[in-house]
């Protein structure tokens, strides 16, 4: 059970860690297009990893349920929730907003409003890779 949990540790959050890197502000329409499609790859890693890391870790809580009282083992439950909201409510949102503006746009520069987006969006992924690094010491 503890193997699994770490692959899935480190899977998820190795791809994690490449969303940043993926989504840095591209410079032209065609890099910003191709960063979109390949962090759809990596998402499905990230949320994969995720859902594996969370089952086992509450698996392991039900074979030990002393682990249900300490303090580390409730808060990483609590933070890992509070991280869905941004993983799986804004960040899904503004990644569409950035889908539809360069999508839409015919030129190759990258427009301002894509580039806007963007920045907003890179402290939530960075919370997502933070939190779980801080959740795994």
């Amino acid at each position: 059970m503890v193997l699994v949990l770490i692959v899935a540790a480190v899977a998820g959050l190795g791809a994690s860690f490449a969303m940043p890197v993926v989504m840095k502000t591209p410079e032209t329409s065609y890099q910003a297009k191709f960063s979109l499609e390949l962090s759809k790859k990596i998402e499905t890693f990230a949320k994969v990893g995720s859902i594996v890391l969370l089952i086992t870790g509450l698996i392991m809580g039900i074979m030990n349920p002393y682990l249900f009282k300490t303090g580390w083992y409730i808060a990483s439950i609590v933070i890992y929730i509070g991280v869905q909201f941004i993983v799986a409510g804004i960040m899904p949102k503004k990644v569409k907003q950035m889908a539809e503006i360069i999508h839409s746009h015919s030129g190759d520069d990258v427009p301002e409003s894509y580039g806007k987006i963007n920045s907003e969006l890179n402290p939530s992924i960075s919370l997502y890779i933070v939190l779980p690094l801080f959740l795994s010491s």
